[in-house]
């Protein structure tokens, strides 16, 4: 089954107040269905039907209204909430851990969901995909590895302690922006198998708590960079007692390595 359906007909193409103007000059005015279907473009046959339940006094509802949603707009909301949050908090949710999630809240709240969602104790496939084009404001998108170090300290506090310390010293030694260098690290993982999470739309970088062992074996790169741009190759730093001169020939124009046992 596609995941999102193209119009292939021009059935329920109609606007609803044509269609009510249209019952209004048959009922009330006593024109004829033929002459109605004849200037306002109507088929005959739809518009019969709906004269049929109009006087039958059955309400009539234009148009298709779409599979019936298991979690009202309200639900919905507080679940994107709580996901945007997660991310925030480097736990953000895999796709199949946000199916089983939308599984355990409408089984817990008592709301009526299909029937594959009760044999499998997770949602279909179907409904996240449309979940998330419902939702702008989170996407999917591939986490980078973080320790709980580092997330623990990234925190308001730390930074805005950093930048009352760089502007002291600044003001001591009146230093100019191509003396302030930014020294930071990366690294190339060994493990290539990152699981795709769901993040808020537009977010730069997205973050996901893991261990020691979840992480890899990290090749280092340092790299640092002025405030006016100028950088100086970079540094790599291997998990290794040894470090050979062949692991950096087809890196970077004069860049240096190094080893170290824990890299």
């Amino acid at each position: 089954m596609p995941r999102t359906s193209k119009r292939k007909t021009q059935c329920a193409s109609y606007t609803t107040d044509a269609i009510h103007a249209a019952i209004v000059r048959i009922q009330q005015h006593g024109e004829k269905v033929r002459k109605v279907t004849r200037e306002t473009g109507i088929d005959k046959s739809t518009l019969s039907r709906y004269v049929r339940k109009s006087t039958d006094g059955i309400p009539v509802n234009i148009g298709y209204w779409g599979n019936k949603r298991v979690f009202t707009g309200d639900q919905e909301i507080e679940l994107v909430d709580y996901l945007i949050t997660s991310c925030k908090m480097y736990y953000s949710l895999a796709p199949i851990e946000v199916r089983r999630l939308a599984y355990e809240l409408a089984d817990k709240n008592g709301i009526s969901m299909p029937y594959n969602w009760m044999d499998n104790s997770l949602a279909g496939e179907d409904w996240f995909a449309r979940f998330v084009k419902r939702h702008k404001e989170i996407s999917i998108r591939t986490p980078e590895a973080t320790s709980l170090g580092h997330a623990a300290c990234f925190n308001k506090t730390n930074v805005a302690a950093f930048f009352e310390n760089l502007t002291d010293v600044k003001s001591r030694y009146n230093f100019a922006p191509k003396d302030i260098w930014n020294v930071d690290e990366t690294g190339c993982n060994s493990e290539p198998g990152v699981v795709k999470v769901v993040a808020p739309t537009g977010v730069k970088q997205v973050g996901a708590i893991a261990g020691a062992d979840d992480r890899g074996k990290l090749v280092t790169i340092c790299c640092a960079v002025n405030a006016v741009g100028h950088a100086l190759p970079p540094m790599f730093i291997f998990p290794r007692v040894h470090f050979k001169t062949h692991f950096i020939q087809a890196g970077p124009v004069e860049s240096i390595g190094t080893s170290y046992p824990t890299g």
